[in-house]
């Protein structure tokens, strides 16, 4: 039998407020804690988030404040820069190209609920979401479940991603459009 972050993981529905989920999140916080608040930039700041998130490359930059629900589902090549005020809901894997920027106050939500109000109080379903490398995501722009970002492209300030976006385009808006082509002299 799966546990529910195994089922989380593999994009079933599972239930996010037992005990074994919960408990999850709770050690999460105390090291979200340390760096947002009693780590910032000392000597232990970059130990504090590759602790975080251990599966990204080793210079990944979270500028504090930074928020997620696990950090282990967040995979972030080299040379990452998350700005402050991100929010990642990483109940599905959220992986981020190599030196990609990340402006401040981007929302990147993997956990999808249930329209259907009986559902949505027992469970929960999760999406990866992929950022491809060297991409740009404009301030205060929102990542929906289960969106893939080609390389290279940019999303507007306060765009809402709800659809793949291919590699070399700049989209904006809500919900996101692609507006032009970028990189054609590469």
């Amino acid at each position: 039998m799966k546990t529910e972050k195994e089922k989380m993981i593999a994009g079933e529905r599972y239930t996010a407020h037992g005990e074994e989920m919960v408990n999850l999140r709770k050690k999460i916080k105390v090291i979200l804690h340390k760096l947002n608040t009693t780590e910032y930039y000392t000597d232990k700041f970059q130990d504090v988030i590759n602790e975080l998130c251990p599966n990204s490359a080793k210079n990944l930059h979270l500028e504090p404040p930074f928020y997620c629900d696990y950090g282990d589902l967040i995979y972030a090549e080299e040379n990452v820069y998350i700005n402050f005020g991100a929010v990642i809901l990483d109940g599905g894997t959220v992986k981020i190209g190599a030196n990609t920027l990340i402006a401040p106050g981007v929302h990147i939500y993997t956990a999808g609920h249930p329209l259907d109000i009986a559902n949505r109080r027992e469970w929960e379903v999760c999406k990866p979401i992929i950022i491809g490398r060297d991409c740009w995501i404009g301030g205060h722009s929102t990542i929906c479940p289960g969106v893939t970002i080609g390389d290279r492209s940019v999303i507007g300030a306060g765009s809402v991603v709800t659809k793949d976006i291919p590699a070399d385009c700049l989209a904006v808006g809500n919900p996101a459009k692609v507006i032009k082509k970028l990189n054609q002299n590469k």
